[in-house]
């Protein structure tokens, strides 16, 4: 059993409070990722669950065990940092088995679990090499394996992909999303980088400030974000952000653009007091299309300001009376700097936020 449970987990240094108080269950065999940029507490609460830091406040369960007090040795987890942290001196069979160094299973077994980890890691041939002969890549492989021989219950990666090129991370994360699917471990995996948030996790945590701001699949926090930090944060290129004031008549409610020269027609809004509130309209680049206008929505003209090529679509930037937005185009149809273009989103493709609150209010 490999549930993991924080209960008001806090966390202080002196007079300040880095995690407040978070309420989190992790099931068994589950892929959770917590994200959010620097500073917002996510390592400081994996450190807590490995026990590498003490606990202010809270609980926190491995299965139906209690671990506040545990040692880290004494919680069957295994961590992966983002330095490796192998040794330089040691070959690559030695480095994996140092999990069991003070392990008192037969020599047998621990050059089995050894060969076995290099085998599922694509290790095999390499394992007389030291550290030195090996790509950052392979080096990050090394690591996981070491964690992989003790058989923990569950693995915690701290940003264990920070240090690679952008190539080899993409592949190091299939690789370790085969894995879990291999062993069907349960993993805890802190990163700020909401791709591989995207990519890898079956829920997702966001962070900020430490406080747990919404969890959830990656394609419920994309589609239904809970307020416009998460909104921003997760989908790349972030959402536009548009000023909007709210009126309301016999019609229902509709959100004026003055700045941008547009104008949006709600319907019923589930508020009985609109008229003059401030909020956003939030708009997807890869929902607001250069030159198409086959349907209602919201269409805005601006000048291009940059164009980025990506192939099998063109991102946009395009300056609306004074406000940056990044729209999309199909990737042979690149828009000149310069070029006035109108661009257009579909409604049911836009969100309304509250300007005050920075709460998601609905889908429009």
């Amino acid at each position: 059993m490999a549930t993991i449970a924080l209960e008001g987990l806090v966390k202080q240094y002196g007079k300040a409070t880095v995690v407040h108080g978070i309420d989190l269950h992790i099931r068994d065999g589950e892929f959770v990722v917590l994200v959010g940029p620097s500073g917002c507490g996510k390592s400081t609460t994996l450190r807590m669950i490995a026990g590498l830091e003490d606990i202010s406040a809270g609980t926190i369960k491995i299965g139906d065990r209690v671990v506040n007090e545990a040692e880290p040795k004494d919680r069957n987890i295994a961590m992966v940092f983002q330095n490796y942290a192998i040794y330089p001196h040691m070959s690559v069979a030695q480095n994996i088995g140092f999990g069991l160094y003070k392990s008192t299973l037969p020599e047998r077994e621990k050059r089995a679990r050894i060969s076995e980890a290099a085998r599922v890691l694509g290790l095999d041939a390499l394992l007389d090499r030291r550290p030195s002969q090996l790509s950052g890549g392979q080096r990050q492989r090394v690591a996981i394996g070491r964690a992989m021989v003790r058989d923990p219950t569950a693995f915690l990666f701290d940003e264990p992909l920070s240090n690679l090129d952008a190539q080899l991370r993409a592949q190091m994360r299939i690789e370790i999303k085969k894995l879990h699917q291999r062993l069907g471990k349960t993993i805890v995996f802190v990163t700020h980088d909401q791709v591989e948030a995207m990519t890898m996790a079956d829920r997702i945590v966001v962070m900020r400030d430490g406080r747990i701001l919404q969890v959830g699949t990656p394609m419920d926090l994309y589609e239904n974000p809970a307020d416009i930090f998460t909104a921003r944060f997760i989908g790349s290129p972030a959402m536009n952000l548009l000023p909007a004031r709210l009126t309301a008549d016999a019609d229902g409610v509709r959100a004026e653009l003055p700045e941008l020269g547009a104008s949006l027609t709600l319907g019923r809004f589930p508020r009985d007091e609109v008229t003059g509130s401030q909020a956003f309209i939030g708009v997807r680049p890869h929902d607001l299309v250069v030159g198409r206008h086959d349907g209602q929505g919201l269409t805005l003209t601006g000048r291009v300001s940059i164009v980025e090529p990506l192939g099998s679509e063109t991102l946009v930037h395009i300056d609306v009376a004074g406000i940056p937005i990044i729209a999309s185009a199909p990737g042979r149809a690149i828009p000149k700097v310069d070029d006035l273009v109108g661009v257009h989103a579909l409604t049911g493709s836009l969100y309304l936020f509250d300007a005050e609150t920075e709460r998601a209010l609905c889908r429009v």
